[in-house]
């Protein structure tokens, strides 16, 4: 095979890139990523600004002129990350990569329905690289725990919500069969909207039971709708338990799969194996 000094290059060109934009141990990647935030934050400024008529009577054009170039910016970053990465569509199914991409669709969007770039106040989510950048590693560590855990519980919280699923329908057609059209419930579907309400403590009231029986019926529904609300509270924090005893304290970053977390003196990913590069010195580590 024959040696291509150019490849080279391009390597280091892209790997250059990523350091800045994905690693927060250096301080260019550290003063990449705070600017990020300020865009972020006067992005989310202005598209709120905009929904106000009296200031968007005054600042609109300076308000859209603004709207489009932190847009042109956080698109020309989005493709930046995209090429940077050695497996783009990685980046792409991510969290934060969906984000990054919800972020700037929305301006896209309103030139073919006006009224959607209000979305983009979306980029707020994007704010949560905060703890990165700032290497709040133990906020970092709660929050991966946090993922974990709600990761963890999802199959018992699906079954939970099945069977409540069930016991609210069958409390609404109770309730239709009871009450009826006369007293505001006016169908199934309907009666299933109450009992949700009902069960979940919110209490709109613009639906209410006249009759004893339904009032019957909705004194055990709201009864059993105390009981239920600490089921997945549980559910959860028990798997919180289990998340905490493994929790990543650092932002070092998988370049291959993107995985955050590894320890300082790891040298290769402990999902995919892949070589995680030269570890931060103290000093960047510290600083």
């Amino acid at each position: 095979m024959v040696w291509d000094p150019s490849a080279v290059s391009h390597a280091s060109w892209r790997e250059r890139i990523r350091v800045v934009i994905f690693e927060t141990g250096t301080p260019a990647g550290k003063a990449f990523d705070v600017a990020l935030l300020v865009a972020i934050l006067l992005s989310v400024l202005a598209v709120m600004l905009e929904s106000v008529a009296t200031v968007r009577a005054r600042y609109g054009l300076a308000l859209d002129v603004a709207e489009w170039t932190f847009t042109a910016l956080f698109t020309a970053e989005y493709v930046l990350r995209l090429i940077s990465v050695p497996r783009p569509s990685a980046y792409a199914r991510s969290f934060f990569g969906a984000v990054d991409l919800l972020a700037i669709l929305p301006s896209y969007l309103s030139l073919l329905h006006p009224g959607t770039e209000s979305l983009l106040v979306i980029r707020a989510l994007r704010l949560l690289r905060v703890f990165r950048v700032f290497k709040l590693g133990r906020f970092l560590g709660e929050a991966g725990v946090l993922g974990r855990a709600l990761s963890a519980s999802r199959h018992k919280i699906t079954v939970f919500l099945g069977a409540i699923s069930v016991l609210i329908t069958i409390l609404g057609a109770a309730m239709y069969l009871v009450e009826g059209a006369e007293n505001g419930f006016t169908s199934i579907p309907t009666s299933i909207y109450w009992a949700i309400v009902t069960m979940t403590t919110v209490g709109y009231g613009d639906i209410a039971p006249q009759t004893v029986t339904g009032k019957v019926l909705a004194s055990i529904a709201m009864i059993i709708g105390y009981g239920i609300i600490a089921v997945p509270t549980g559910i959860v924090t028990a798997e919180i338990v289990d998340a905490a005893k493994d929790r990543p304290d650092t932002t070092r970053t998988c370049p291959q799969c993107l995985t955050e977390g590894h320890a300082w003196s790891a040298r290769f990913c402990r999902d995919c194996g892949a070589p995680l590069g030269t570890p931060p010195t103290d000093e960047l580590r510290d600083g």
